[in-house]
């Protein structure tokens, strides 16, 4: 369970952030990749190469280093979420003349070779993704993907049964299945939400008067599953005063993930683990730089883009997201 969204501002600067919600434990640092990183193709084995550097955030396990989320030094921007029962690989390398990527290192492409959302979608006729066990969750991560750019264009990438397809995503919102055409055309059960009050109403001799403000949201829904969080982040996207600064922009969107994040108990999974809101991250695209906080630290961090211009090409981990929480002692 995940929720993804995008933000204008009135100066169009853009923005994107996300909620990531899982039943697994992980240990999410952030890591700086420079241009020039070399790295192992998971599918074919050979070399890879990011023309662009990147930070995001991610995990390394068993040597192999995933990322969750990311934003380049073009402020080209994208994240994976969860996609179940509706993602569809290949699971063997086919005769293909372009370049096969594991799913779960197709984000890590990307971020290191696309510079904007029309350069992802020209290279992907040669891209073929393959579904491939990632060593999380020991199995073949069911993934689609938001992408975003500072001229405010985002596409979600799905690849399911009848093949690959990019969609643009013209209201800027992501969750987990089914899949965009289905969510957006889900909207059209919310079409009487609204900000205002409801009028009193009549029924036969009765008189029904709304109990305070917000009469006009009580159609929108109130749980966790991914139908539910789609509708309430659209609709609160699209409702917000559109954001003036980045501070804004910051506050609009923090507000917005917190209605759509998880608590620890409110949903379990088969295997008993919770499904909750482990971190939230917010990118400014246009000055490269990350917010977060997490489960455990409700406190907004900041981290700014640090571009290596080393021609070594090193890997740098700034640290762990996990960090303990202080009070302000007033």
């Amino acid at each position: 369970m995940c929720t993804a969204m995008t933000l204008r501002s009135l100066d169009e600067a853009s923005y994107m952030g996300r909620n990531l919600d899982f039943s697994y434990a992980i240990q999410p640092h952030f890591y700086n990749v420079p241009r020039n990183y070399k790295w192992k193709n998971a599918v074919t084995g050979g070399v890879m190469s990011d023309s662009y550097g990147f930070i995001g955030i991610g995990q390394e396990l068993d040597g192999v280093l995933g990322f969750f989320d990311g934003v380049n030094e073009h402020g080209f921007a994208a994240a994976a979420l969860y996609f179940a029962g509706y993602a569809h690989y290949n699971t063997k390398i086919r005769d293909f003349d372009g370049i096969q990527l594991a799913s779960y290192d197709f984000l890590h492409y990307i971020l290191g070779n696309c510079a904007s959302v029309e350069d992802l979608c020209g290279q992907m006729d040669r891209i073929h993704i393959i579904g491939s066990e990632d060593p999380l969750t020991q199995t073949v991560a069911p993934l689609h993907w938001i992408a975003a750019d500072r001229s405010g264009r985002c596409i979600v990438l799905e690849q399911t049964e009848q093949g690959e397809a990019l969609f643009h995503n013209p209201i800027g919102v992501l969750a987990n299945s089914p899949d965009l055409h289905w969510h957006m055309t889900n909207l059209r059960n919310y079409v009487e939400v609204s900000p205002y009050q409801v009028e009193e109403r009549v029924w036969g001799q009765i008189r029904l008067a709304p109990f305070g403000q917000a009469g006009g949201t009580i159609p929108l829904p109130g749980g966790y599953t991914s139908p539910e969080r789609f509708v309430r982040t659209a609709y609160l996207k699209t409702h917000i005063p559109k954001p003036s600064t980045p501070e804004d922009a910051l506050i609009s969107f923090f507000h917005v993930m917190k209605s759509v994040s998880v608590p620890r108990g409110a949903v379990l999974t088969a295997r008993g683990t919770d499904d909750f809101t482990q971190y939230t991250a917010f990118i400014d695209m246009n000055k490269c730089e990350y917010f977060f906080n997490t489960y455990e630290n409700l406190q907004i961090k900041k981290v700014c883009f640090p571009i290596s211009e080393s021609v070594s090409g090193t890997l740098v981990d700034l640290g762990k997201l996990n960090r303990p929480m202080t009070c302000e002692d007033l």
